[in-house]
């Protein structure tokens, strides 16, 4: 597929003569929330200069970190609730996120950090947990590397056409398994490119584009980078890809699980490395690994299920984890290994682990924080790595990845690890979001509730 070259980063000078030149009047200026979607509001571009940066951000309510998936008030949060006033927090810029929306005519976007209004950062904020724990890594000398594998289902429907359909009888872009089928992919390449080159524009690294194995299923793969820059890229990415859709009439879909085929996976790639550039991972141990290495994969299998409700948030998450589904089940590790949930891939300066556990649905600074604050937990224990699985893992014996969220969130609660990796306050906060997702699925009545049930009950 064509590699597309990423337009550069917009810099304050150059939005300033975008802005004097009528290129660009409008600034989105965004955070990222709970649930790992871009909310935020569109500013005029000459008052974000004049006003948003000179003031250190713009304002929002503090609820946007304290709502369900469907913008709820929900009781139970220390941070914001009807008892605290539902006060503001800030956003304040990020302008090394500073760029351009090329899908919507002169419009740039930056992503914000959420500070309170002395200027400390909200730490239950998604990039704040994360900013959390690369400052921790960075305490060893290391940065991450990290990379994203997003897929998505593609339907020849509009997103107010699926509404009123109940997300029912849709049609999907492809007929039939497309993955990496040139001929599959062509029927919806010119979507397929005009993400890409898009995102391009945005500032994104385009690798690739190849369909997958579920009807109208597709992956965009992005060079890695830095964690934040990934999970900034990965939140506009998935935002970008949803509105060009729209624009062009169909909906696409990052949910983990859409029905009874494959899902949509988020695989995370991660190596880490020295101030100066020297791999960490690479070493004379057995497999190629350091030392590093072995501990930091011995701290991923020893907290994946504690942690896994940062990675797979939502009831629908866990609906992915069935065995020949290339979904993990089993918390094991292998070299090039798609059965288990770490799969170990590269050599020498790119010997990294890919997390599968992951859907479409997660957030990635959740995800990818969980991930280093594993690493760290297995350093800093010097944690013994078992060997490595070979073979089937869905048919092993290996520890079980949680199998639903009523798995996931008591794990998360008591996890001495979660605590002294993200403190009690995101601890509480994060389980208390899983039980709210998990009281509203249990109110709920389903559609499979009612094909059974309706007549035969």
């Amino acid at each position: 597929m064509t590699h597309v070259e990423p337009g550069p980063r917009l810099t304050l000078e150059q939005l300033r003569a975008d802005v004097a030149d009528g290129a660009v009047d409008t600034v989105v200026v965004a955070l990222t929330d709970m649930q790992g979607r871009l909310q935020g509001k569109r500013v005029a571009a000459r008052y974000f200069l004049d006003d948003v940066l000179g003031t250190g951000g713009a304002e929002g309510c503090g609820y946007l970190l304290a709502v369900d998936v469907d913008m709820n008030t929900v009781d139970g949060y220390a941070h914001s609730s009807w008892d605290t006033g539902y006060g503001d927090f800030v956003l304040a810029p990020d302008l090394a996120t500073l760029r351009r929306v090329p899908w919507h005519p002169a419009t740039a976007m930056v992503q914000c950090d959420v500070v309170d209004h002395a200027g400390q950062p909200v730490g239950i904020s998604p990039r704040q947990i994360l900013r959390r724990q690369l400052d921790r890594l960075a305490e060893h000398g290391w940065s991450a590397h990290v990379g994203t594998e997003l897929e998505f289902m593609v339907f020849r429907d509009s997103y107010e056409q699926a509404w009123h359909r109940g997300y029912r009888d849709l049609t999907p872009a492809n007929q039939y398994n497309a993955d990496y089928s040139v001929l599959g992919t062509a029927r919806i390449e010119p979507l397929l490119r005009r993400i890409r080159t898009s995102m391009a524009g945005a500032g994104l690294t385009v690798e690739s584009a190849k369909g997958e194995c579920n009807l109208g299923q597709h992956e965009i793969a992005f060079k890695y980078a830095d964690a934040l820059t990934t999970c900034d890229d990965h939140a506009v990415y998935k935002t970008g890809a949803k509105e060009i859709a729209a624009q062009d009439g169909y909906a696409l879909t990052f949910m983990a699980k859409f029905d009874e085929r494959e899902g949509n996976s988020c695989h995370i790639h991660l190596s880490l490395r020295e101030a100066d550039g020297t791999p960490v991972f690479a070493g004379t141990r057995p497999h190629g690994f350091s030392p590093a290495m072995e501990q930091f994969l011995a701290g991923q299998l020893a907290c994946l299920a504690d942690f896994s409700l940062l990675l797979a948030p939502n009831v629908n998450s866990y609906k992915r984890y069935a065995p020949g589904s290339f979904a993990p089940t089993t918390i094991a590790w292998g070299r090039d290994n798609r059965t288990c949930a770490l799969r170990v891939v590269g050599h020498g300066s790119s010997l990294r682990f890919e997390n599968r556990v992951p859907g479409g649905d997660t957030n990635p600074y959740l995800a990818v924080a969980a991930l280093i604050a594993a690493g760290l937990h297995g350093v800093e224990q010097q944690l013994a790595l078992p060997p490595e699985f070979v073979g089937n893992a869905y048919a092993s014996e290996a520890p079980r990845v949680p199998a639903t969220l009523r798995d996931a969130v008591p794990a998360f609660e008591t996890s001495e690890a979660a605590e002294s990796a993200f403190g009690k306050d995101v601890v509480r906060h994060y389980a208390h979001a899983g039980r709210v997702e998990l009281a509203a699925f249990d109110a709920s009545v389903t559609d499979w509730e009612r094909r059974r049930g309706f007549e035969r009950l």
